[in-house]
């Protein structure tokens, strides 16, 4: 599963910017388990079926559905350049079943340190 583009993007009153991004694959079932790798996911059934949010502190958000071909991503605008690349691998480097996360969780500490020392002036 790929994004193949951001189709809207804006500025929000909390200071996050929006963007809004067509996949090339319905989410599947799995993926949404599969980001709890990395940050919080809660299942927000309230607002529909399938309806799950992700969340990594300082980082960005996902909001979407099961089944649907688009996502709605917050980022935290002070480090969106840092932590852009890594959404998208999150994305690439999904697969059904067992996975090996070992480089995805390299890059993410590598991210992390880049992040941590952008907003807090440390590691």
């Amino acid at each position: 599963m790929r994004i193949l583009r951001s189709v809207r993007h804006k500025s929000c009153a909390d200071g996050s910017f929006m963007k809004e991004f067509l996949l090339s694959d319905p989410i599947p079932e799995g993926f949404f388990t599969y980001l709890e790798n990395f940050g919080e996911v809660e299942a927000l059934p309230n607002l529909g079926e399938g309806f799950y949010k992700f969340e990594k502190p300082d980082w960005f958000s996902i909001k979407g559905f099961v089944g649907d071909t688009a996502v709605e991503v917050r980022f935290k605008k002070e480090v969106m350049k840092l932590t852009v690349d890594f959404l998208y691998l999150l994305f690439t480097s999904y697969r059904e079943g067992a996975v090996d996360l070992s480089r995805v969780k390299q890059r993410e500490e590598a991210v992390g340190r880049r992040v941590q020392e952008h907003l807090y002036g440390h590691t």
